[in-house]
């Protein structure tokens, strides 16, 4: 059915209606997320998206775009499939498509033909904090009239998404009442204590009421002994006597050790680990742990790229970009690369094909970007794939994947550890400049964007500059890199049109010299909320 006139106008008015709230919101983010609107405002975007839902068909209404629930219900199962390495169905890859003329997309457009529901997309793309203002004022909204959203939670604030997140988990535990949960164990012993405690248990146990007792320790469990407990528990799982996880170059995160097979109960290890991180969320309580970028890809079904192995070795990925970036034909046989690896297992150097006879298969400029896509392959998935299943085993039996695949992998990091207190004072007096000073107009624009942030902004700003949003405890000044003690540093670059980029490894953040503050604000913002899905991060 072709559209009328009367409806395109509707469209259009609302547009211009809706951008009157949007300069609000721009211009009050500190306060964005309580500003009053109009009673007329919600009734006419319900009505957008229920005109555009019968539009798109049942395939639409469904929510098959992006294969999450968009409903009240959501049904948990303790028997996850999964494969590791696999593309989730959710629509954080969604495309984001070019930016509207006058804030209307065209009505004769076909929205398959623009991609996932494009007039849907480019609505929500071009309203996006109005609509998540909205939300934040009634989070039931996203199981209700604005379910839509949903199929594209890229486009959704975090702190809405945990918001439904936790209703789904609410409503699971009103669904099936678990009774409880109780573990007693020794403090010194916590973690072989508490693995023997849940081992062999049931998941549908773990998701009972947990009431922990520290043995020959008074106290009743009102809540404090199971925040503790996770809170040691979390700390003890990096204790290099197991052998599980190895800090990564800046020495804030941990990634599955390639060598754990040492220890011989390392994969049940790994699988009580996954428990342990999917009971602590399931009842949202927050850990002391923070891992690679890649194992949080691994945990929401996404595949690494090559740039996330800059966190497990910096130097190798320098070599990885010269690869890229260089004619390696023109080197020859001094290059000597082939479409294989070696590795030291315990002592004994092994050399791995990448693909079949790949030991014979010399890398050359037609064939290399193939080379690194294996290599990393191989260095951030097939060398700890064993460990990576049996973690992700145990928490898809507490965590169901579609679930938590709404999230990115900085947005995963905060589900798991929390937000934390960022001290904008001591970021600041802790920050080095190169190419600019503390009078530089850029960097004056950007503490100012910095000072406007929300504590969710602030957190994905840090995460963004050093890999992760922990902060030590005594401050920025303590902050590590992967040449030990390293503050942030902040670069002057000269390409204007380009997003900031980050270099985790060393906390650098290279910030062209923007010609205006709304221009550096835009840009900034786009990368610390959108790095996830291609922005900024190299």
């Amino acid at each position: 059915r072709k559209p009328g006139g009367a409806m395109q106008a509707l469209w259009a008015g609302l547009a211009s209606y809706l951008e009157v709230f949007a300069q609000r919101l721009e211009a009050d983010r500190e306060h964005a997320r309580t500003l009053v609107f109009p009673g007329v405002v919600l009734p006419l975007v319900e009505a957008f998206f229920l005109y555009h839902s019968a539009r798109e068909g049942e395939e639409g209404a469904r929510g098959s775009a992006g294969g999450l629930p968009t409903t009240a219900s959501y049904s948990f199962s303790s028997s996850q499939s999964f494969t590791l390495g696999e593309e989730p169905a959710s629509s954080s890859s969604s495309i984001s498509p070019a930016p509207l003329e006058g804030g209307v997309p065209s009505e004769g457009s076909s929205p398959a033909a623009e991609g996932g529901g494009g007039v849907v997309v480019q609505f929500i793309e071009r309203n996006r904090r109005l609509l998540n203002a909205l939300v934040a004022a009634t989070p039931s909204l996203l199981s209700t009239s604005l379910a839509p959203l949903m199929r594209h939670p890229r486009l959704l604030d975090f702190e809405n998404k945990r918001m439904w997140f936790r209703e789904q988990i609410r409503r699971e535990q009103e669904s099936q009442p678990y009774g409880s949960c109780r573990i007693a164990v020794r403090r010194s012993s916590v973690f072989q204590d508490s693995y023997f405690n849940l081992n062999n248990r049931q998941p549908e146990e773990l998701k009972g009421r947990l009431r922990v007792t520290f043995k020959r320790e008074e106290g009743v469990d009102a809540g404090g002994l199971t925040r503790e407990w996770f809170n040691v528990l979390s700390k003890e799982m990096f204790n290099p006597n197991y052998a599980l996880f190895v800090p990564s170059a800046e020495g804030m995160t941990y990634q599955p050790n390639r060598l754990s097979g040492i220890n011989a109960e390392h994969l049940n290890y790994f699988k009580f680990i996954g428990r342990v991180i999917g009971m602590a969320v399931f009842n949202d309580l927050h850990l002391d742990c923070h891992f690679t970028r890649s194992l949080y890809k691994h945990m929401l079904g996404n595949t690494p790229t090559f740039h996330d192995i800059e966190s497990i070795s910096p130097d190798y990925y320098k070599q990885l970009q010269w690869v890229l970036s260089n004619d390696i034909d023109a080197m020859g046989e001094d290059l000597a690369l082939t479409f294989s690896v070696e590795i030291n297992q315990l002592g004994q150097n092994q050399v791995v094909d990448l693909k079949p006879s790949g030991r014979s298969i010399s890398v050359t400029n037609a064939n290399k970007a193939e080379y690194v896509k294996l290599i990393t392959q191989f260095k951030m998935t097939t060398d700890i794939k064993e460990q990576i299943q049996a973690f992700l085993g145990g928490f898809y039996e507490i965590i169901p994947k579609k679930l938590i695949s709404i999230f990115n992998e900085q947005e995963l990091e905060l589900l798991i550890s929390g937000l934390p207190d960022i001290d904008i004072e001591d970021m600041k007096a802790n920050t080095e400049y190169v190419g600019y000073s503390k009078s530089s107009a850029v960097i004056m624009w950007f503490w100012q964007v910095v000072e406007n942030m929300s504590k969710e902004e602030k957190s994905l700003l840090v995460q963004f500059i050093t890999g992760s949003s922990k902060v030590p405890l005594t401050g920025f000044k303590d902050l590590q890199g992967m040449q030990g003690n390293q503050k942030i540093n902040i670069h002057r670059t000269a390409d204007i049109t380009r997003l900031p980029t980050a270099h985790t490894c060393f906390n650098q953040l290279d910030l062209p010299e923007y010609s205006s503050f709304e221009q550096l604000k835009d840009f900034l913002i786009k990368a610390v909320t959108m790095g996830s899905v291609g922005f900024g991060f190299v």
